[in-house]
This record gives structure tokens, C-alpha cells and sequence, in this order.
């Protein structure tokens, strides 16, 4: 059974919150309320239903970058599943104890999450993150492609559009796998773009990019 009354969610929230509860502070039990609201009765974690449920009250698209921001915020593990340590992490790291302050949190969440030193984490986090079977090392390449739009695509887009479209045209890759996930971002970062005149293929580029450069430069 899905989310019931407020009764049965607070005892739902003591159950979860198992051991001493009297020095918890008044805003932890509002972060734990909160979750409650969006947690399966029956396994007490907030499942893809809930955070269908949670994208509709902070009126953002599920796909939206920001929720993945929120998930690399709480160290969330899997993917579609927020558990209630996760939750606390990051809503008490973001002051969020309801849905207005959470909701305000997002420009300085996003702001973090861009600094240079962050996204270096975070950016090798929402590869694993889509890693979505326990032992998988690859992404399929539509999945890598809307993942490529959603994290790089403010930052570079005349790159991230390019390269997708040679993902898509290209049938020799059915995965992608980490190393040339972050061979992307290191080309974004580093390659003079649309000349790509300081790109030496001697230099260690994953074979994919090189394979990019070259239809790049017929075309």
C-alpha cells in the first residue's frame, strides 16, 4: 500500500528512525516528515513513484538536471530510490526542511554543483549513477546521449549537439563506458571547438573521440 494518513506516516517516520528519537532536532523531524510524505508504506524509501510525486510539488520535470544534482547532494546509490539517511544528508546539508526551502535551495545547489572542483565529481557521478544493474560498467548510447544534453549541455552546447550526433549516426558503439564518458568531458574542456587545431591523437583520446575528430573533419 502507497502513502497513507499522516498518522500512519509519522509512525512510519519512528519506525525508520529506529533508537533515540528524543535528541533529534526539530528540524531533522520535519526532514523526516517530509520524507514520509513521498515514501513507500512497505519499504520506507522514497521509491520512482515518489519522486514522480516530489518533482510535481517542486514543479521541475523529472528529467530535470537539478534532481540529479539532489541525488549527487544526498549520495544517493541507486538509481530512482531515495533512502531516508540519503535524504537527511542532503536536505540538512541544503537547510530544506519543506518543499518552499528546498525549492529556493536549487540556485545555490546548482551553483555548487558547477564549480569546477564539484563537477569533477559530479560529473563521473551521473555516469554511475545510470548504472542502473549492480556490476554494469557501461551506459547504452541513447541513455548516454540524453545524459550528455542534461549535464554538459548548457555548458557546451555547440560540443555535446555535435557529438550526439555523431552517437547517433555511428554504429560501430553500442555502450559507453566510463573512461570515454570522461574522455568527453576532457575534450569539451580542452579542444579548441569548432577548429579542433590542438587535437593530437597521439595524446591518448579515447579511440571513440578520435573516430568523432576524424567525422568531424570530413564533414
Amino acid at each position: 500500500m502507497r502513502r497513507s494518513s499522516k498518522k500512519s506516516s509519522s509512525s512510519s517516520a519512528a519506525a525508520a528512525t529506529a533508537g533515540p528519537t528524543r535528541g533529534v532536532s526539530k528540524e531533522i523531524e520535519r526532514i523526516d516528515q517530509l520524507f514520509c510524505t513521498y515514501a513507500d508504506s512497505s519499504s520506507s524509501v522514497i521509491d520512482p513513484e515518489g519522486i514522480e510525486m516530489l518533482c510535481s510539488h517542486l514543479e521541475v520535470p523529472h528529467t530535470d538536471v537539478r534532481i540529479l544534482m539532489l541525488a549527487w547532494k544526498m549520495g544517493c546509490e541507486k538509481q530512482g530510490y531515495f533512502t531516508l539517511d540519503e535524504w537527511r544528508t542532503g536536505l540538512k546539508a541544503l537547510r530544506a526542511d519543506s518543499i518552499s526551502k528546498l525549492k529556493k535551495a536549487f540556485p545555490e545547489l546548482v551553483q555548487e554543483v558547477t564549480r569546477p572542483s564539484n563537477f569533477q565529481d559530479f560529473y563521473p557521478y551521473a555516469f554511475r549513477y545510470c548504472l542502473t544493474e549492480d556490476k554494469k560498467k557501461c551506459i547504452e548510447i541513447p541513455v548516454a546521449c540524453e545524459l550528455l544534453n542534461l549535464v554538459l549541455g548548457l555548458q557546451f552546447h555547440p560540443q555535446v549537439d555535435k557529438l550526439i550526433n555523431y552517437l547517433k549516426y555511428q554504429n560501430e558503439y553500442k555502450v559507453i563506458n566510463m573512461d570515454q564518458w570522461m574522455g568527453f568531458l576532457r575534450f569539451c574542456n580542452e579542444i579548441n571547438f569548432p577548429s579542433l587545431d590542438n587535437y593530437d591523437s597521439d595524446l591518448a583520446w579515447p579511440l571513440i573521440l578520435d573516430n568523432f575528430v576524424e567525422w568531424l573533419r570530413e564533414k
